[in-house]
């Protein structure tokens, strides 16, 4: 993605749904925070940010990072160093937007992923989202925590990806693995 536009992903914990569609905070789990590094660091995004409006739940992400990247787990696991250097705690999606236009001097588009398609959002294919983002500007993948995104962030989102299915009836996967499967198909070689 050297000649690519920049693209980065955002672990959103707020406004995110509740299981009845209110919008909640949810709470920031270690394995999202570094398994989705990796994901991002494999898929070579930019950067990769975790959004919660808690300074408390921000102030354990930094302990999070320092362990892997300066602590016993940057000892043990180096390689786990690398995958987590462009890993920021921020306290909203406006703010990740803002650190992405100081950086490149545009806003990025917002492109959100969705699991329910009763919502009736207009969704694109990968193929359509993967042709946008290469043809710029730099862009902002926005993965929802709790049971997704609040409305509210899918309705001012410039793109929504349609959701992931796979041959069954059943479609809850964990973030973890819905950012590995859109980063792959998104950047994974075609």
């Amino acid at each position: 993605m050297a000649d690519a536009p920049p693209v980065y992903a955002a672990l959103v914990h707020h406004p995110v749904r509740s299981r009845e569609g209110t919008a909640i905070t949810s709470a920031i789990t270690n394995v999202d925070v570094h398994d989705i590094a990796r994901s991002a660091c494999t898929y070579g995004l930019s950067g990769y940010f975790v959004v919660s409006p808690i300074a408390a739940q921000r102030i354990l992400v930094d302990r999070i990072l320092e362990h892997w990247r300066e602590g016993a787990g940057a000892r043990r696991v180096p390689e786990r160093t690398q995958a987590l250097a462009n890993v920021e705690p921020l306290e909203n999606i406006a703010v990740a937007c803002a650190r992405i236009t100081e950086r490149h001097g545009v806003p990025p588009r917002v492109v959100v992923t969705e699991a329910r398609p009763e919502l009736g959002l207009p969704s694109r294919s990968y193929a359509d989202v993967r042709a946008a983002l290469a043809a710029g500007p730099p862009a902002l993948i926005l993965f929802g925590t709790a049971h997704g995104l609040h409305e509210s962030v899918l309705r001012t989102a410039d793109l929504v990806i349609e959701p992931i299915h796979g041959r069954g009836g059943y479609n809850h996967l964990s973030v973890r693995a819905a950012a590995a499967i859109t980063f792959d198909r998104l950047f994974g070689p075609r």
